[in-house]
């Protein structure tokens, strides 16, 4: 369900407790069906939390974060815009709320698994690389780190 909202110029924020349907599209839509993922589901979405950028009542991003117990951080995943949406800094403020969240929480540090080729946007929004390259789904995948 629907625990927090938040307003920026043009769209709308609001974060869930648990997977809502319109974050499952944006996910199925771009990692799926653009991407090719075929494991994009998964356990972790029943313990995160999920953050759904709207304009107006259309749904145009979102992220997830949730805590790892065994990284002992925050980690965020799952960033995802609509291909309409692209171009807009949506994926900045997907993180930037997801930051504000997670200070909210005491949260000191956030991990994220970047595909290799998005790496510049991450570094662009203060994650630094940390470790080599893996695979995930035949994806080159590097962990990044961000101190808040």
């Amino acid at each position: 369900m629907e625990s927090s909202s938040h307003n920026t110029s043009r769209f709308t924020l609001k974060s869930f407790d648990s997977l809502p349907e319109e974050a499952r599209q944006i996910r199925t839509a771009v990692f799926m069906e653009e991407q090719g993922f075929e494991e994009e589901f998964d356990d972790i979405d029943s313990q995160a939390t999920h953050i759904v950028a709207y304009d107006g009542s259309h749904p145009a991003a979102t992220c997830r974060f949730f805590w790892d117990e065994e990284q002992q951080s925050y980690v965020i995943g799952r960033v995802a815009v609509n291909k309409q949406y692209r171009g807009q800094h949506l994926g900045s403020t997907l993180l930037a709320e997801a930051e504000r969240l997670i200070r909210q929480l005491n949260g000191d540090s956030i991990r994220l698994a970047a595909q290799q080729r998005a790496m510049p946007f991450y570094a662009s929004n203060g994650y630094h690389a940390q470790g080599e390259p893996f695979p995930e789904e035949g994806c080159p995948h590097v962990w990044m780190v961000k101190t808040l």
